[in-house]
């Protein structure tokens, strides 16, 4: 599903308005004739549609993720996949005011990248990263990854934001994001990790073990890499259990 089927970023358009619409025939922005709402709502969306044209050509998802709500941002994806960065971190404890990031990872474009604390975590490379791309997607991480990097490292993350945690909710998985995982069966290269283990990795590797920070990274990395298949499938499922739904209804 591309934003292009898409409705409900629209001022006074909700599922159900959305979903009349494309069980009339209108499943994309080139379909819609103003036939289905009533006028004050069909200038609105035309503008909408003027607007949003405008914003793709630039690949800026930007005021669709914004108007979108966080269960229904996976609906960017489509369009932005390959400038779709997915991120994931690792810190001291739980609060970013007295813990530190030890260590970032980036996947994107099939390449995975990871920052290390004392070594090339900055926020000049994180902004560096960041502003080449052109969706973020994370787990749970508008409650904690991004908060906690703002607050580290004195950076302000405006890059579109798809979490998944919430569109998981939405297809009924529940859980971490290890726990969806093995539900969806996608597999890991490596034993189980937990966050707690990430803390004491970080302070072996402090303590002089090198071979705890890449036993560290390498975890880190799992999480980054696994978020891709995983949005995948969430953006099939959704697509199917949303959008086709729907149309066949029509």
């Amino acid at each position: 599903m591309r934003i292009e089927n898409s409705f409900i970023p629209v001022h006074g358009v909700g599922e159900a308005t959305e979903r009349r619409l494309w069980e009339n025939g209108i499943t994309h922005w080139d379909e819609f004739d103003g036939s289905v709402v009533g006028a004050t709502l069909s200038d609105r969306i035309e503008t909408f549609i003027d607007e949003g044209r405008t914003h793709l050509d630039r690949g800026d998802v930007s005021v669709f993720a914004e108007a979108l709500p966080a269960a229904s941002r996976w609906r960017c994806y489509e369009n932005v996949r390959n400038e779709t960065c997915f991120l994931d971190i690792e810190t001291t404890g739980l609060d970013a005011a007295c813990n530190d990031v030890t260590t970032v990872s980036l996947h994107r474009g099939g390449e995975t990248k990871t920052f290390v604390k004392g070594r090339d975590l900055t926020s000049d490379r994180l902004e560096r990263e960041l502003d080449e791309a052109a969706l973020l997607a994370t787990f749970n991480g508008q409650r904690f990854d991004v908060p906690f990097l703002e607050t580290c490292f004195d950076i302000d993350v405006d890059v579109p934001h798809v979490d998944l945690m919430y569109p998981c909710k939405k297809l009924g998985l529940d859980g971490g994001l290890k726990a969806i995982e093995r539900d969806l069966g996608i597999d890991r290269d490596m034993p189980d990790i937990s966050g707690r283990d990430a803390v004491r990795l970080w302070h072996e590797y402090e303590a002089g073990d090198e071979s705890s920070l890449e036993t560290l990274i390498e975890y880190n990395r799992a999480d980054t890499r696994n978020m891709e298949p995983l949005l995948e499938i969430v953006t099939d499922r959704l697509h199917e259990n949303v959008f086709e739904a729907a149309v066949a209804d029509d």
